[in-house]
């Protein structure tokens, strides 16, 4: 059943209309998606966007992309993923990012479309997914999401950690839980948001101010949106999550996906090996960009959201840059 969520419209800075939900998922826990409306003069839409956010982030975040979208005639249904945004939390300690298994994501997935189902959005669905949204995307897709084309933003398709630490990853997320710690933060990280605490001259997400400063104001209004570093037990989950993903063959469907080229947090190589897979995928690097390639300047999330509705549409991607390893 859908209930009216709290959405923060003003912070957002989306299309006019969006509203906000609460769904439950099959396993009992409550989560927020937000539909944001496609053209209000358009006699009809062309598809619904599904924007799959990454780990931290929450529906207002897209607003800006969502506007994009419904420029070019499309609606956007987002979601605040199980234990972040305004979701129900996974542990008492809330700044801690957790799940218990990856897979549980899919959970919100199903959840998810049956919002779109209730909100009669038009068909056909497309998916646009940033950092763990796309390693959630790209499952989903293999579970058979029903849509017609896709577009990754820095998929987490692998996470950066030099080699010694990936070990120490490992043993300490396998380790953490037969010691009954699976709940603690994975080590130099805490309960202070990254964006909340970072400054803009050290942050690893965006070389945009406005940008930078869009994200800031919105978790420094509503404190209740800040996440805080990754358990124990995420990590774990998601390091196998990835390593399950890339023994498996791309999907074969239209997909464009973008990588920032200074790109610090998700791993670039086994972006370019999995899209160099990808039957007729493009990979495009975004000069100069980050972590966060959406939150980048205003003409560059433009031109990435242009690019993604021309995959889209079934149009040439133009513009394409090769990207080497």
């Amino acid at each position: 059943m859908m209930q009216d969520a709290p959405f923060h419209a003003e912070l957002a800075d989306g299309p006019v209309g969006a509203r906000a939900y609460w769904m439950q998922t099959e396993d009992g826990l409550r989560i927020r998606v937000a539909h944001y409306p496609g053209p209000q003069e358009a006699p009809e839409a062309k598809g619904t966007v599904l924007m799959f956010p990454g780990r931290t982030e929450y529906v207002e975040k897209y607003g800006r992309v969502a506007g994009d979208f419904a420029e070019m005639g499309y609606h956007t249904l987002t979601v605040d993923w199980r234990g972040q945004g305004l979701a129900d939390r996974m542990l008492p300690d809330g700044r801690v990012g957790h799940v218990d298994m990856f897979h549980d994501y899919q959970t919100d997935v199903a959840a998810v479309l049956d919002a779109a189902a209730a909100l009669a959005l038009p068909r056909p669905f497309y998916l646009a997914a940033h950092s763990m949204g796309g390693c959630i995307g790209l499952r989903a897709l293999h579970e058979g999401l029903p849509v017609a084309a896709c577009a990754f933003t820095g998929p987490m398709w692998g996470i950066r950690l030099p080699g010694p630490l990936r070990s120490a990853a490992w043993a300490l997320g396998w380790g953490s839980a037969r010691v009954g710690l699976s709940h603690v933060y994975t080590p130099s990280t805490g309960p202070a948001s990254y964006v909340a605490t970072e400054t803009f001259e050290t942050n690893q997400l965006t070389g945009d101010r406005e940008g930078w400063d869009y994200m800031q104001r919105q978790v420094n209004a509503i404190t209740d949106l800040q996440l805080g570093g990754p358990s124990l037990r995420w990590l774990h989950q998601a390091l196998a999550e990835c390593l399950a993903l890339a023994r498996m063959p791309s999907p074969a469907m239209p997909c464009i996906a973008f990588v920032g080229a200074n790109e610090r947090i998700v791993d670039v190589p086994r972006i370019i090996a999995r899209m160099a897979a990808w039957p007729g995928g493009h990979l495009e690097t975004v000069p100069n960009g980050r972590h966060e390639v959406l939150m980048e300047d205003a003409a560059t999330r433009r031109h990435i959201t242009q690019q993604m509705v021309e995959v889209f549409e079934g149009r040439p991607c133009d513009g394409q840059e090769a990207l080497s390893a």
